[in-house]
């Protein structure tokens, strides 16, 4: 199988090429258009194979989308590639809108325009896997989880530009028949993601000394999910899951903020017994919340998990270790993608 993967270059992208080239014999082309967020350098250790392709490529380029779609002729796409990040979004809400909802457009037509003149055999076979966030369903009280059927409530711009793009794949399975899945998830974490989001700006804000900014009072909880253990997801939807129906993808390691970053600094007090920043919980520092900041996000896995037998490897505990672990041995790649465009603050303060 000839897999496309746009978004190949992001955090979660990076983690489904090497899971794909490790564990499977399926080529892979990674489409990338290389924004601040994206990064070659997490594919390093497939770049010479010669199942791996990578080609440079705007979603919302209608053009350069069918020169990739002829050349490659790929039997399935997983559309990763998104604005990814909620304060960005308030800062600065038309890029996600943008390539959120116009880049998906764009793709889905081009996808399905190829889809369309393929023979009989390859077009039974051909799936486009939307992957998307839980956000969209908006904000949990104290108890309930996120079903699949639960009305949409998105509470950001890009929450709303991803719910959007949720609806035009399901509008382009029912209206043309295009083949379709869809996932939601939760929080990833893992190695290689990149440092504004809160466990990787954590590690590295504390192993300079510098303050640790906690939105609010901290309790916001969010349901972490481990990226290896979704890319594996992932796979299981894009080549299992039921066309045109939906799947969420949880952890099932519901923390609140406080607690994270609390385990965080615990995690490094241990492993850096030397440093002169202990106790790292000193450094924690409670800042405005952001406009519209969702109280709680959870996720029922359930019909992954009786459908497809997928469920999460990781625990929240020893997860979070690997990630610790992983940045204090890769503070060379840490420092070389933070290249000036972002300066490890809080994004998305209001006023």
């Amino acid at each position: 199988m000839r897999i496309i993967i746009t978004g190949g270059a992001g955090f979660i992208g990076s983690a489904v090429i090497r899971f794909l080239m490790a564990q499977t014999q399926h080529t892979v082309v990674n489409l990338d258009k290389l924004t601040y967020a994206g990064n070659l350098e997490s594919l390093a250790e497939v770049a010479d194979n010669p199942r791996y392709h990578f080609e440079k490529v705007d979603i919302c380029d209608p053009y350069a989308l069918k020169q990739v779609l002829s050349s490659h002729q790929p039997d399935a796409i997983m559309h990763l590639a998104a604005e990814s990040h909620v304060d960005r979004s308030i800062d600065g809400p038309a890029m996600f809108i943008q390539t959120n909802i116009v880049g998906t457009y764009t793709l889905l037509e081009a996808c399905k325009n190829h889809w369309q003149t393929l023979p009989h055999d390859k077009k039974a076979v051909f799936r486009f896997h939307h992957v998307s966030t839980d956000e969209v369903y908006g904000s949990l009280g104290a108890t309930g989880l996120f079903k699949e059927s639960d009305a949409y409530q998105p509470n950001s711009p890009y929450s709303a530009s991803k719910a959007a793009s949720d609806h035009l794949v399901r509008a382009w399975f029912h209206t043309y028949g295009f083949p379709v899945v869809t996932s939601n998830c939760s929080n990833n974490y893992g190695p290689y993601q990149f440092p504004e989001k809160l466990i990787p700006l954590m590690i590295l804000n504390a192993l300079q000394g510098k303050a640790l900014p906690i939105y609010g009072n901290g309790q916001n909880i969010r349901d972490w999910l481990y990226v290896d253990d979704h890319a594996r997801a992932l796979y299981e939807v894009m080549s299992q899951g039921r066309l045109g129906e939906t799947y969420n993808i949880g952890g099932l390691n519901e923390q609140t903020n406080l607690d994270v970053v609390n385990t965080l600094c615990e995690i490094l007090d241990e492993l850096l017994p030397d440093s002169p920043h202990k106790p790292h919980q000193a450094l924690m520092t409670f800042v405005q919340d952001r406009p519209g900041h969702d109280l709680r996000y959870a996720i029922d896995a359930s019909k992954i998990q009786h459908e497809l037998g997928w469920q999460p490897q990781e625990s929240f505990a020893s997860g979070l270790r690997k990630t610790v672990a992983w940045y204090l041995h890769h503070l060379d790649w840490a420092k070389r993608v933070q290249d000036g465009s972002y300066r490890g603050e809080r994004l998305g303060v209001a006023g």
